[in-house]
């Protein structure tokens, strides 16, 4: 077990810097800067500016001073956002796409194991059917449709649930259900085909043989290992639905982190794009890393010492 973590942790600090690395080139590799689409900013001031943010500094140097930085958990300054760092606005902002991700990691995960069960025990049924339409229209559909669709609906046409800001328990209905909607869809889909595929197995025959209730088979014998493919897809569908949806953010809007990394993109503001970018990334690495070590709880034939071989 301890070997199994520190090997994990080893290639974790590895793919962090990897990601911290490629993304710092790749923005230095833009044409212009932070400050070139200022208007009739002075040269001399440019590079006042430049010079105190030690943009005019080798670019190897730059990384050198930021992985310094980025080892102290100091992320730097935002270039566009004066006198904020960039560890003040993930903290402001991430509580509240953290509140948004998780009500629709709840709602997505708990409708769609329970629609994907409910399809797999009623195949070729009328509920089958509705279920399996519903998923394929869930992820087919953008992320914008829905919401605009269920603004129309559920905020004008029946005017139920406000449809803007982030206020109170009321106004997070919509954009949980908009932001949750699809990857609810992939999981009934998902949850259905390893269902149907676990309830052919001569296990499962057996323990029907048996006698055991209906139910007991569902949720002893077939739920722990039908829902291991769910689990994999949780850890990067966590820390993508926690970081924030800018699509989500912009219909309802909600400020929250979403919002911050892409106008961070269009304003070129290094330190937010890299600083956002290594917090998401640090989410997925550390959420796919729990996703690991909950697998054995979910079915005790799989253990560390078999996923340390290859």
């Amino acid at each position: 077990m301890g070997t199994y973590l520190l090997k994990r942790l080893i290639g974790a600090v590895v793919v962090m810097w990897a990601i911290i690395t490629i993304t710092f080139m790749l923005m230095h590799a833009i044409p212009g800067g932070p400050f070139t689409e200022e208007k009739k900013l002075p040269p001399q001031i440019k590079a006042s500016i430049e010079a105190t943010y030690h943009l005019n500094d080798p670019v190897w140097q730059q990384y050198t001073d930021y992985m310094k930085h980025v080892v102290q958990l100091d992320l730097g300054p935002s270039y566009k956002y004066l006198g904020r760092s960039v560890n003040d606005i993930i903290g402001e902002s991430f509580p509240v796409s953290a509140q948004l991700g998780l009500g629709a990691l709840l709602f997505a995960v708990i409708g769609g194991v329970t629609a994907g069960i409910g399809s797999a025990l009623k195949p070729n049924t009328w509920l089958d059917y509705i279920i399996t339409f519903g998923s394929t229209l869930g992820i087919s559909v953008p992320t914008f449709i829905i919401g605009a669709v269920l603004v129309y609906w559920l905020g004008f046409v029946w005017p139920i649930f406000p449809v803007a800001l982030w206020k109170g328990p009321a106004y997070m209905v919509l954009p949980i259900l908009t932001l949750g909607a699809q990857p609810m869809a992939f999981i009934a889909r998902l949850t259905r085909a390893t269902m149907l595929d676990v309830l052919q197995q001569e296990y499962i025959k057996t323990a029907r043989a048996k006698g055991l209730a209906n139910r007991t088979i569902i949720l002893k014998h077939a739920l722990g290992n039908a829902i291991l493919p769910v689990l994999t897809y949780l850890g990067p569908l966590a820390a993508a639905l926690l970081t924030g949806s800018f699509i989500v953010e912009t219909i309802f809007a909600i400020p929250g982190l979403g919002k911050y990394f892409v106008t961070s993109i269009y304003n070129r503001d290094y330190t937010v794009i890299l600083g956002v970018t290594i917090f998401y990334s640090a989410l997925v690495v550390g959420f796919n890393l729990l996703v690991d070590l909950i697998y054995p709880l979910v079915d005790p034939r799989v253990t560390m010492e078999e996923e340390e071989t290859p």
